[in-house]
């Protein structure tokens, strides 16, 4: 898959599109401001093109680098446009209110509410990653691990190569449930981040397995 299109265009976009063009894909970036997609993929420079949200993805993949209302928002939105591709969903469902819980119900994850309602084959990945350590792929000197999760094989299999290419570790966790535990686990991560009691953590740890 030669093309990946990121809807979006914050840090985490940033991050993503970086990565991607490290691993010799092209990157299309589409946003409702069309000037900040143009002004993103003139920043990442060649094989980056933009244009507004709404236009059909050119990409196989399509990476939701957006909050989570807005995912959900997005992907109802394109409907059957979205048939065949393979959707990844990066976002943390935390009420940014409190910082204290979740904001989907237990039994179930912000990964499968998205994949309820889209024809794209979903895929977890990017949300155990912080924007800062994905534009260089690693943190500490080691390479990122990306933890992965989906039913269909193949998709999972595009995002795995999508992030060995990009210089990063990719463990895939096994179906799309498993964003349950992910969701829960970068939540704990967050409010480590953002507790003053770990002043060096400064948004910049990566989650890691040592083997």
């Amino acid at each position: 898959m030669s093309t990946i299109t990121i809807i979006g265009s914050g840090n985490m976009a940033r991050g993503i599109a970086t990565r991607a063009l490290a691993a010799g894909r092209s990157v299309e970036i589409l946003n409702r401001d069309e000037a900040k997609a143009a002004a993103l993929a003139a920043e990442l420079g060649a094989n980056s093109t933009s244009g507004k949200l709404g236009q059909v993805p050119s990409g196989e993949i399509v990476a939701l680098a957006l909050p989570f209302d807005a995912a959900k928002e997005v992907v109802s939105a394109y409907g059957d446009t979205l048939a065949g591709k393979t959707v990844i969903d990066i976002t943390n469902p935390v009420n940014f209110e409190t910082f204290d819980s979740l904001v989907v119900a237990p039994g179930t994850s912000a990964a499968e509410e998205i994949a309820a309602l889209t024809p794209a084959n979903v895929v977890k990945a990017f949300n155990t990653t912080f924007a800062g350590t994905l534009a260089t792929g690693e943190t500490s000197g080691q390479a990122l691990d990306v933890f992965i999760a989906g039913d269909n094989a193949e998709a999972a299999a595009a995002v795995s190569s999508l992030v060995s290419d990009g210089g990063m570790r990719p463990i895939v966790a096994g179906p799309l449930k498993r964003a349950r535990e992910l969701e829960g686990f970068q939540f704990l991560v967050m409010t480590l981040q953002a507790n003053p009691a770990f002043e060096t953590f400064n948004w910049n740890t990566g989650l890691k397995i040592v083997d």
